[in-house]
Order: C-alpha cells, then sequence, then structure tokens
C-alpha cells in the first residue's frame, strides 16, 4: 500500500470510526519479546483512530506509546495480575467509557469480556495461536467460552485463524491481521559498516553466520537443531556458527524453556563448542547490528501439540534487514516466510533439508532489495490500517 493511499485509509476511517479503546494485556514493554512488541504497536497504531487506555503490569508506563495513558497493575503472580487487571478494568469501564475493550492475547479475554459488558462496549481479543490451544482443562472451560462471546476475534495468522475455528469461534466474527515490523532505513554502506562493527566485537570475523533470535523454549527448536542440523552444516562448512540472541522466558504462558546453558552443553556435547554463540539478548541497534552480521537467519520451529507457533515475527524482522530464513513449514510460519522470496521453508523434523537450505543460501546468497520487499508488506502503519478496519 503506498503512502498516499495509507492516508487516504486512515481519513476515511477516522478517530470517531473506533472512539475509546481500552486494551488489557500482561504483554508489554520492559517485557521483552513479539508479543509485547506487538501488543505496544497496537497501542500505538490504535491510538491515532481514537483515545487508548491500557492496563498493563508495572513499568509499562515507562515505555509507552505517545499520549497512551496506562493503567499499571502488579505482573507477579499470574492470579494477582488477572485480579488486579480484572479490578482495574471495571473501574475502567465505569470511568473511561470506552467503545471497545480489547484483550492484548486470550490470557485476558474474560476481562475484555465483562469490562466491556459493564461499559456497553464491544469486545475483542487479538490472539496468537498458544492462547487457543492451551491444554489446561480449566482454560479451555473458562477462557475459550470467553472468546466464544467475543464481538470480534483477530487472528495473527490463517493457521491461528484455523485454531480459532476449531475452538468454536464463527467465521464470521474473525479477521487475520497479521503482525507488523520495523522498516530499516539502512543503505548498503551502513549495513555493512554494522556487519563489520558488530562481528569485531563479537569475535566472529569472516565466518559464515547463522543466526537464531527469540526467546529460548522448547517450541523454537534450537535444541534439535544444535543436535541435527548444525553438525550437517559444520561438516559442509566447518567455520559456519551459530550466534543466539534471546533467553529463556520468565513469564510465558505455558512454553517449556530451554536455557542457553543446557543448547551450550549440547553443542559441547556434539564437539561443536566452537561453532555456537550466545550473546543474550538484544535491543535496538544491536539487534539491527546483529541481523546486519549475520547470513541466514534460521528459525526450526518444532511442531509440538498443544504449543503451536502462531506467526514468527524475527522471520519478518529478518527479510527486513534483507537476511533471507530457513525454516519448518509448520503453524504460521508459512504466513511470514515466503519460499524462493524471503527464504526456505522445509517439511518439518527434515534435518537433512534444513541443512541443504542453510548451505544453499550461503552459497547463492539472494538479493537483499526481494527479501524487503517482502517484509514492506508488513509495515506496523499496514498493521494499524488493518487492525482498525476490524473495528468498524
Amino acid at each position: 500500500m503506498g503512502q498516499g493511499s495509507l492516508e487516504m485509509s486512515r481519513g476515511s476511517l477516522g478517530g470517531a470510526a473506533i472512539g475509546r479503546i481500552l486494551i488489557i494485556t500482561r504483554n508489554f514493554p520492559p517485557l521483552w519479546g513479539g508479543m509485547e512488541r506487538l501488543n505496544w504497536h497496537l497501542a500505538h497504531e490504535l491510538s491515532r483512530y481514537g483515545e487508548v487506555c491500557v492496563i498493563a503490569p508495572r513499568g509499562a508506563s515507562e515505555k509507552a506509546p505517545p499520549g497512551v495513558r496506562v493503567v499499571q497493575v502488579p505482573l507477579r503472580p499470574l492470579q494477582r495480575f488477572l485480579l488486579a487487571a480484572g479490578s482495574k478494568g471495571l473501574v475502567e469501564a465505569k470511568r473511561f467509557r470506552p467503545h471497545w475493550v480489547l484483550a492484548g492475547s486470550g490470557l485476558t479475554a474474560p476481562l475484555a469480556l465483562i469490562a466491556a459488558r459493564l461499559a456497553k462496549a464491544k469486545a475483542v481479543a487479538y490472539v496468537h495461536g498458544l492462547d487457543l490451544a492451551l491444554p489446561h482443562p480449566i482454560y479451555q472451560a473458562a477462557w475459550l467460552r470467553a472468546l466464544r462471546r467475543l464481538d470480534r476475534v483477530i487472528a495473527n495468522s490463517r493457521a491461528t485463524a484455523a485454531l480459532a475455528r476449531k475452538a468454536g469461534i464463527e467465521a464470521a466474527r474473525l479477521s487475520i491481521v497479521h503482525p507488523g515490523v520495523e522498516l530499516p532505513r539502512i543503505d548498503a554502506a551502513l549495513q555493512w559498516a554494522r556487519r563489520h562493527a558488530f562481528r569485531k566485537k563479537w569475535g566472529l570475523g569472516d565466518r559464515p553466520l547463522l543466526l537464531s533470535v527469540g526467546r529460548l523454549t522448547s517450541r523454537k527448536g534450537l535444541m534439535p537443531f544444535v543436535r541435527e542440523v548444525l553438525p550437517r552444516v559444520v561438516r559442509r562448512k566447518p567455520d559456519s556458527c551459530l550466534l543466539i540472541v534471546g533467553d529463556a522466558p520468565r513469564d510465558a504462558l505455558a512454553a517449556e524453556a530451554e536455557p542457553p546453558q543446557a543448547i551450550l552443553q549440547a553443542a559441547r556435547t556434539m564437539g561443536l563448542e566452537h561453532h555456537v554463540r550466545w550473546v543474550g539478548t538484544l535491543f535496538g541497534q544491536d539487534l539491527e547490528s546483529a541481523y546486519c552480521a549475520a547470513d541466514v537467519h534460521v528459525f526450526p520451529v518444532r511442531e509440538i501439540p498443544g504449543d503451536p507457533e502462531g506467526f514468527g515475527m524475527v522471520a519478518v524482522e529478518a527479510a527486513a534487514h534483507g537476511l533471507p530464513t530457513v525454516a519448518y513449514a509448520t503453524g504460521g510460519v508459512v504466513d511470514a516466510v515466503a519460499h524462493g522470496v524471503s527464504g526456505r521453508l522445509v517439511t518439518p523434523g527434515d534435518a537433512e533439508g534444513f541443512a541443504t537450505a542453510v548451505l544453499d543460501l550461503l552459497h547463492h546468497p539472494p538479493e537483499p532489495q526481494g527479501i524487503r520487499r517482502f517484509a514492506e508488506g508488513f509495515s506496523w502503519e499496514s498493521f494499524g490500517v488493518r487492525l482498525a478496519a476490524a473495528l468498524v
């Protein structure tokens, strides 16, 4: 969508078409992760169309978008968050009188539904995948029941929308709005400078560099990647290195953590300790530099029953930097990677096929401009237009 049509879409929707929006979420900065970034941008983009108030964990007010009011509640334990956020939701339903109450994930859908009914507003949730598939019986009985009663449900991918329909959410109340991405303005000279500086800082030299970005959970598949795929890559590219950016989550809804120490131990067991580096969590320009420094982004997500990958924002972030992704074709990843354009999709579990795809991209790097063009369809501005359209 061009800039002119983007502005026309915003003008035609108008702030009055949406009105006041109350967002209730446990996923918001300063917590780090894809869902936290998404909810920040969700609040920011919706603030262009109406007045926004967010109920979120403590510390969120310091990171809030300009003009967005934040009501803070305790993050831990989960029960305390739910009680406090639910109570504040009722207070804001009376005081703020929202036209929409939006749950930042399925976790807060019951709170959004109750606050919306009190305010005589419409209730909506943005769902991510796991919040529809969590196998806990109480969650299935209470939370999915609330999701079925919402006025709208917005899914982050086709795979998540399929989970929503399977959970009993009517197709007529269901929309798909893919998450967005920052589109960095990095010219070739700056990208090369950042690549060189990052590699020098971390002592990476000119080695072929594979990059993994994200929370270290069992679903992300780094442990099997180190054991099954990386040895195949190293055999054919002996100087290859896997750089891991991220850490094990502390506040995930149900994800099983894979501590970095365990992944590094697996590398040592395989005799690959000199081919794996963990640098912890990176933000801002440091993370951009990591994308610039890498040759291939690897996203070996596993198919785990009850723990789906809803989308795969890091694959689009990599594409925004002209970096191709190799990923297993599972869940919402197939919406985040365009096979043959922004990277390669491999049959889930095919370690040899994954290694072959990585090596092919190392030997025959694709044109970065074509990869970036794919990412341009996921700009946060376009996300905001589609999100607003789903609420009118």
